[in-house]
Formats: structure tokens, C-alpha cells, sequence
């Protein structure tokens, strides 16, 4: 198992697994968080949502070892969650958990071109098998098509002057590596930030090029469809663009604005948070695993 699952406990106590129940784990990744559930059923079911290549390597050992009337990955976007699970024959699950981001396996494997650490190709890519990676972003994204992803989603502050040098860098010569873009971002990091500022452009490019927000905004939408009353949430966020939709979503069935009422006032929302703010990963996980530091665990339960 190559990644060590973030807030293991906290995530299986929120789904609060029946033995004979039917469960989602909507990213597989190292498969820490789907053992775990499997281990709580006998009759119950599990399917896992991956679209990694190297996680669908990672499955064929639970599978060995649960078999497939009890274990199945779905080697797809959790955006069509709610397709495939039909395809499954399952219509509605007892719950759904979802770690958010990144997996740390993703991280550690430099041809992959999601860390700053290594020198590789600017890929990005989570799905192997799609054209767009970020070396055709820089390439081809205008200047305020670049302004807008590293503002929105890098929260970069001086976004604009860093886009119009992406984009006269590109002129010159292609920004093909992770070491041709780091050298022009040197040029416009803060002072003494220069790893924070490598680690938000990486983000900006990383959830562009996989349309991060698009699907989670499109898997949360078919919750309502998927989970039966009663049934568990569980969403394991590690930035503010993740969380802040999750929340609202969790809060309102909606991602902006106030919730809707009906002529009598009152309102509905198709889920009811059971926390009051989101749990934290202990000072201890944290030590082990410093991955946990920012996530932030969001739990509700579907209303009837």
C-alpha cells in the first residue's frame, strides 16, 4: 500500500458502516480507506472510483483478497458516479466517502510532474490517458486565461505580471519541464516564499488540467441521488477551494447564494451536517504524517 490514508478512524467511525451495507469510496487511490471498510462488512459491498492508472494496479490485491462480490473499482472520474453505479446495479448506497486532492503517491513519482521537487516533464495529468496536460496549458492558454486560473485557483496575488511572463517566457523557448517553469517563477516569488509560491502555481495548473472543481462540483450535485436517508457523507478537503463548495453544499444543497424557501418559509436541504466545524487530524497523526495537516473533515447525513 503506498499511501498512508489521512484521518483512517475518523473517516470509517463518520460512515458509521453497517456489515451487510453498500459503500462508496470515491478515491481509491492506495486503497487505505477501502480496506478498511471492507474489513467492516460480510455482506455488504464496496465500490471504488479511481481514474489513476497506478491505482487500478493497486485494487487487484484487494480484489485477491475480498473478491468481486464484495469489492469493485470503477476506473473513472468520480464526476460520473452516479452513471456508473447504475451500470453496477446500484441505484443507492449506504455511503459515500471521499478523500480529496492529491495522493501522496502521485506526489512521490517524479515523472508525473505534480511536485516540485523533482525534475520531470509538466504533466500533471490524473488521468494518463487524456491529451491536456500542463505542458499544453502553458503552451496554449492566452494571457487571461493563465491570470484567471492562477488568481482563482492558486490565490496568486500578483497573478496578472506572472501570466504576461509566462506567456512572453514561452516566446522564447517551450516551458516543457518542471525546471523550465520554476525558473521563471523564481523571478516573481515573494521573498523567502519561494516554496509556497511554486506549491500554489502547481495547484493552479493541477486542478485546471484536471477540472478538480468542475467534477467535484458535479459529484456533489448527484449525492441527493446516490445516498439513501439516513445514509453517511464524508468529505476530506485540504484546501479552502475544496471545502468552501463542500460546506456549502453540505450547509445549503446549493454552492452560492442562501438557501430557497418555499411560501411558508420553510426550507429544504437534502443533507443535515452532523459537525459543527470540520475535524482536524490529531498532533500526533500529524507528526506521522504531515499530508494531514491540512485537511479538514466534513460529515452529513442524508435527510428523508
Amino acid at each position: 500500500m503506498y499511501h498512508i490514508p489521512v484521518m483512517l478512524q475518523p473517516c470509517i467511525d463518520a460512515l458509521n458502516i453497517k456489515a451487510d451495507g453498500v459503500y462508496v469510496d470515491l478515491t481509491f487511490g492506495g486503497g487505505g480507506h477501502s480496506r478498511a471498510i471492507l474489513e467492516k462488512l460480510t455482506t455488504g459491498k464496496l465500490y471504488a472510483f479511481d481514474q489513476d492508472a497506478d491505482a487500478q494496479d493497486n485494487a487487484i490485491e484487494l480484489l485477491e483478497e475480498f473478491g468481486k462480490k464484495k469489492f469493485q473499482l470503477i476506473p473513472e472520474n468520480f464526476r460520473y458516479v452516479r452513471r456508473f453505479l447504475r451500470m453496477a446495479g446500484a441505484e443507492q448506497v449506504d455511503g459515500v466517502l471521499a478523500d480529496l486532492g492529491i495522493s501522496s503517491y502521485q506526489i512521490d513519482t517524479p515523472e508525473r510532474g505534480f511536485s516540485t521537487r523533482f525534475d520531470a516533464e509538466l504533466d500533471m495529468r490524473m488521468n494518463i490517458y487524456q491529451d491536456f496536460s500542463a505542458k499544453t496549458l502553458l503552451q496554449n492558454y492566452s494571457e487571461h486565461e493563465l491570470h484567471k486560473i492562477l488568481g482563482e485557483y492558486g490565490e496568486i496575488k500578483n497573478a496578472k505580471t506572472l501570466a504576461q511572463a509566462l506567456v512572453r517566457g514561452r516566446i522564447n523557448s517551450p516551458i516543457n519541464t518542471i525546471q523550465d517553469l520554476k525558473t521563471i517563477l523564481e523571478k516573481y516569488a515573494p521573498k523567502n516564499q519561494h516554496f509556497k509560491y511554486f506549491a500554489q502555481v502547481f495547484q493552479a495548473l493541477r486542478i485546471e488540467v484536471n477540472e478538480e472543481m468542475k467534477a467535484l462540483e458535479e459529484m456533489l450535485m448527484q449525492m441527493p441521488l446516490v445516498i439513501k436517508p439516513k445514509g453517511r457523507l464524508v468529505i476530506m478537503s485540504y484546501h479552502s477551494l475544496e471545502d468552501r463548495p463542500v460546506k456549502n453544499f453540505l450547509q445549503k444543497g446549493k454552492f452560492f447564494g442562501e438557501v430557497e424557501k418555499d411560501l411558508y418559509g420553510n426550507f429544504y436541504t437534502p443533507f443535515t451536517p452532523l459537525l459543527r466545524k470540520p475535524q482536524e487530524a490529531s498532533a500526533e497523526e500529524i507528526a506521522q504524517n504531515p499530508r494531514s495537516r491540512s485537511a479538514k473533515l466534513r460529515v452529513a447525513e442524508r435527510n428523508n
